[in-house]
């Protein structure tokens, strides 16, 4: 057991992560198990839901995530799911900008 004041701090942190992260990585195989049992497109929406959570929290690398979101979507679509597209992988259409008409200014007046 730690002696020094900011040892015992860590020690509780690490006990708090550890809960929270264990909970996150459940709650993430048990999406990803649901979905592969049962594919729909509430269950895939879920799914990558909680993909996104581990990621944000930092259990999975950028790279995994995108991995277990493409294995979801090829399996969904083998199902024949119509899939819901996350945040991240919607784009909003663009309107093109139309530009603002430049504002005419009266001369100024010369001092004499």
């Amino acid at each position: 057991m730690p002696i020094i004041k900011s040892a015992k701090k860590r020690v509780r942190t690490a006990r708090k992560a550890a809960v929270r992260n264990s909970k996150v990585k459940r709650e993430l195989k048990s999406a990803l198990k649901g979905f592969s049992a049962k594919p729909n497109a509430d269950t895939h929406a879920k799914a990558q839901s909680r993909v996104d959570i581990a990621l944000k929290k930092g259990l999975i690398s950028k790279h995994k995530a995108a991995r277990l979101k493409q294995r979801a979507a090829a399996n969904g679509k083998q199902a024949k799911v119509k899939l819901t597209p996350t945040k991240s992988t919607a784009s909003k259409p663009t309107a093109p900008k139309k530009a603002a008409p430049k504002k005419k200014t009266a001369p100024k007046a010369k001092k004499a």
